[in-house]
């Protein structure tokens, strides 16, 4: 353990798998103390067991990042369990890999909740603290699907653009509170996400993409940059992309 992220407290949605595991992992590494929150009750308790084993103090808290209770469960449980709240991940995601005519209302709803409610409501409730503290990160684990548009995927990219103009847009707003917002846009990456809605398992198992792990070092990265400077955006692909 470094302890870089020593005395700072980590809220991650969306962490019983893939980038939202791998980054909790590697913060408490760092020092952090984490609350994490998925649906997956079971999952949630065997990363609590690893973070612990890695040092950290971790508190899980199981319920739907679509829903607001969820986000206020979860800032509640940062300050109750530590006194604060540092550094939020913005990591729950879906995703949904269709043409637009065969996309459905349930699905273009089921993308916006997940993506983009999200990713408004926990950090609606995480900034009061941060200001109060006058420091804070927020992080959003988008895409470079929120940077470049893909055929098959144009509801998932409104998610993401989304989440990197409000990314932009909170920069300017909360910097004067002292709280850095960035956005982490990695290609594919090797996890569960999207499988049978766009990806198969043996797809990603053969597929040169990134790991989450990968990911993660993004994201302690921009966890632990100096008081005065501030990442806001790092893209990612993996070496192996073709040239053209």
């Amino acid at each position: 353990m470094s302890g870089r992220l020593s005395g700072n407290a980590v809220l991650v949605p969306g962490a019983s798998a893939g980038i939202g595991w791998a980054s909790a992992i590697a913060l408490a590494q760092e020092g952090a103390d984490l609350v994490v929150t998925a649906r997956r009750g079971e999952r949630l308790a065997t990363l609590v067991r690893e973070l612990e084993t890695a040092g950290a103090r971790a508190v899980p808290v199981v319920g739907d990042a679509r829903e607001e209770d969820t986000a206020i469960q979860a800032v509640a449980a940062a300050k109750a369990q530590f006194g604060r709240l540092d550094i939020l991940i913005n990591n729950a995601g879906v995703g949904v890999y269709k043409n637009i005519v065969d996309t459905t209302a349930a699905e273009y709803d089921y993308m916006i909740d997940s993506n983009v409610r999200s990713t408004f409501l926990f950090t609606r409730h995480a900034v009061p603290l941060m200001i109060a503290q006058s420091r804070g990160t927020i992080l959003m684990i988008s895409s470079v699907a929120g940077k470049y548009g893909f055929a098959g995927e144009a509801v998932y990219c409104a998610t993401k653009f989304a989440q990197i103009g409000l990314a932009q847009a909170l920069d300017r707003e909360l910097r004067p509170h002292g709280i850095k917002v960035g956005a982490i846009c990695p290609g594919g990456v090797k996890t569960e996400f999207a499988i049978g809605t766009g990806r198969t398992e043996a797809g990603v198992a053969a597929s040169t993409m990134l790991e989450p792990e990968d990911v993660a070092r993004a994201v302690v990265l921009a966890c632990t940059q100096p008081p005065g400077s501030r990442i806001m955006e790092i893209q990612m692909r993996p070496m192996s992309e073709p040239l053209a």
